[in-house]
């Protein structure tokens, strides 16, 4: 494990019912292969050393004998090994036959954990074999005579794995410990599932073997209940599944392998295969416990929780293995779907909140006119859409909503052009009030001197724009629609008291990388065909405040990412250190692993992985560019807080907020210290 991540895997060897010793070598070799991946938790399906479809055969002694010595073959050979096994095999307790799970580790059972739900319905007999374990707690000698051979028996069993580091430099970047809980199949879908005791327990992981034979529909519906039984517990969730070579007389396995992570599957394997399966992904265990930290509920549940028996804890010893590679995916682009489908469904969704959120605002005030400055940009874009949308769903004439283009120093033709075209095609109240004059009358009132294009010079001009906003809404009877959007105010990028205020803002949640695909999902809709060239040559616009002159061809001279850095970075930044809390040191770490994770041919490029199919490839950020602008967000994240402290009412549409009412409460005067030393020592 470093940074945080466990390696798992979820591995479906092929068996033969009946035949245990065939069974376990297949179940060896797969070990040895994921435990040179770097697993440290490998998880096999129900029965595998048997074989679930046995029948009537469970009853007969010299199956059983097989399986408790293909066990010590298992032993045996686990000395090699340095990942935790969790095998499913029958066993004798007592008078009665259980279904169990063996954990096993370094010639080692760790503990056993019984099948406490036992079906007895449909396809399932079960109770014809086994009994529940459910009330089991006692202890099995597996190897007599040897010392240390006994095991715990329970289905309240906890392993507790501990990490040998081998260096005390290196233990800030792990975990003491990582707990795992085992629940065996229909365990899961009872219910009670074990594993919400379990994880109430304090399992950070949960393992489930299992054996569910392939109907229609029911891999999806196994695959729903996995993600949402990994979201609900905010835990990592291990499945392996029986697949090829059990008997087809009745069923037939596919042979599944799942690993989800709260609430997201993070890796699957492809089904009817006649070999060896299994799927290896990196849990990132900080995000579990950052969660149940963060969601007080869970640890309401847990102190409500009071089990019957106590839990059983075992402990063992992980060695550490350092990777360079991460398997899991890290996408460059969090707020941004990878999947166009997905895509356009979580843009529809967020469109819908910004209209219903506006909607109420102006039914609520009664309010029949809206004012709207329209730069051509992104933002202002997006918000007049909104508008559109909001008065149509209300029944109102969009003539009620005044759009006012202000050209400034900086204005460009093309910019000006759009932001016309756009409110034209939109059938809307145009106003064109350009602010050069009343700018410069105001320098002559402060003493600026126009040439000097500093601060002052920008933010004068603004002001001056919110001014004129403010003043047409009082004249009309309206208000005033923020455009402002979240990654701008993360950064504090906005003039205090200038675009920085309004009467209500619809994209104060929105994230820019997001900004982009809403305005193209609004072209892809339209079946105006002037609208849509507009919005199109609009996203192709790069983001400016347009403070300062155009260049010697009339182009747009002031660009926002080459002053304050690439929104995309920041984006990155802004979803790790907000919804999960981050320290700089592992934000760098996943910014690494999602915008160079390889080195390329392509002087420097890379694709990152996640990235949007009709996306362009980029150059990829070295350590040295994402180090650079990583200090330039904390930095200004931190001394920026003012500017959110007193921000105006706005729709929340996703998981990252920063209203000062709802998500994010900071103290203005926080220090970024700390977080910027640590970058410092990263160098």
């Amino acid at each position: 494990m470093v940074n945080g991540f466990l390696r798992v895997a979820a591995a479906v060897p092929k068996v033969t019912p009946a035949d245990c010793s065939a069974n376990v070598e297949g179940i060896i070799s797969l070990a040895k292969e994921l435990d040179a991946k770097g697993a440290r938790l490998i998880v096999f399906p129900e029965l595998c050393v048997t074989g679930y479809t046995c029948g009537d055969l469970f009853h007969q002694q010299k199956l059983l004998d097989d399986a408790q010595d293909s066990l010590e073959r298992l032993l045996s050979a686990s000395s090699g090994i340095d990942a935790i096994l969790v095998v499913g095999m029958p066993l004798r307790i007592g008078s009665g036959l259980y279904n169990c799970a063996v954990a096993i580790h370094d010639y080692q059972v760790l503990g056993v954990v019984p099948k406490c739900y036992i079906p007895n319905y449909n396809e399932f007999y079960e109770k014809r074999w086994f009994h529940s374990g459910s009330h089991l707690d006692t202890t099995v000698d597996f190897l007599p005579g040897t010392l240390n051979s006994k095991a715990p028996v329970s289905p309240n069993l906890i392993i507790k794995a501990r990490w040998d580091v081998g260096d005390d430099r290196l233990s800030k970047w792990f975990h003491d410990e990582v707990k795992i809980g085992i629940e065996i199949c229909e365990d899961l879908w009872s219910p009670t599932p074990r594993s919400t005791q379990l994880a109430l327990q304090g399992a950070d992981v949960i393992v489930n073997l299992s054996a569910s034979n392939d109907l229609i529909g029911k891999y999806h519906y196994l695959t729903d209940l996995i993600r949402q039984q990994s979201g609900r517990l905010l835990s990592g969730y291990v499945y392996a599944g029986a697949g090829w070579g059990e008997s087809s007389t009745d069923l037939v396995f596919d042979g599944k392998a799942i690993i989800a992570e709260c609430g997201s599957i993070i890796g699957r394997n492809e089904r009817w295969t006649r070999t060896p399966q299994y799927v290896i992904r990196d849990l990132d265990l900080e995000t579990i416990r950052r969660d149940r930290l963060h969601l007080g509920t869970f640890t309401d549940a847990a102190q409500a929780y009071h089990p019957e028996p106590e839990t059983v804890t075992v402990t063992c010893a992980l060695h550490y293995h350092n990777h360079n590679d991460l398997l899991r995916a890290v996408v460059p682009h969090p707020f941004v779907p990878s999947d166009k489908g997905h895509r356009d469904e979580r843009c529809s969704e967020i469109i819908n909140i910004q209209v219903a959120g506006l909607a109420r605002r102006l039914d609520a005030t009664g309010c029949r006119n809206l004012v709207v400055g329209i730069s051509g940009g992104l933002d202002s874009t997006l918000a007049l859409l909104v508008a559109v949308e909001a008065f149509d769903s209300l029944g109102l004439n969009r003539k009620g909503i005044i759009g006012v283009t202000m050209p400034g120093f900086g204005t460009t033709k093309r910019t000006k052009s759009n932001a016309t075209l756009l409110m034209e095609s939109l059938g809307i109240t145009i106003r064109e009030i350009p602010i050069g004059e009343a700018v410069n009358i105001h320098f002559r009132d402060i003493g600026h001197d126009p040439e000097v294009k500093d601060v002052t010079y920008e933010n004068s001009q603004a002001r001056e724009r919110t001014q004129i906003l403010m003043d047409l809404a009082n004249q009309e009877g309206g208000m005033v629609l923020g455009t402002g959007d979240l990654s701008e105010l993360a950064l504090g990028w906005a003039t205090y008291n200038g675009d920085h205020m309004s009467m209500y803002g619809v994209n104060a949640s929105v994230p820019k990388t997001l900004v982009r695909y809403l305005v193209r999902w609004f072209a892809d809709n339209t079946a105006n065909p002037e609208e849509r060239a507009t919005l199109l040559d609009i996203i192709d616009t790069p983001v400016s405040p347009e403070l300062l002159p155009a260049d010697d061809h009339g182009d747009i001279a002031q660009k926002t990412e080459d002053l304050v850095g690439p929104y995309e970075l920041h984006d990155f930044f802004l979803y790790y250190t907000l919804r999960y809390g981050y320290t700089p040191a592992r934000v760098l770490f996943l910014a690494e692993q999602a915008f160079c994770p390889n080195v390329s041919n392509q002087e420097g490029c890379c694709v990152p992985s996640g990235l949007p199919q009709d996306q362009e490839l980029k150059p990829c950020f070295n350590q040295e560019t994402i180090i650079k602008w990583l200090k330039i967000f904390y930095r200004r994240f931190f001394n920026q807080q003012f500017k959110r402290s007193c921000l105006p009412d706005g729709p929340k549409v996703g998981s990252v907020c920063l209203s000062p009412r709802g998500d994010w409460r900071m103290p203005s005067d926080a220090s970024a210290r700390a977080w910027l030393a640590e970058i410092e020592n990263l160098k």
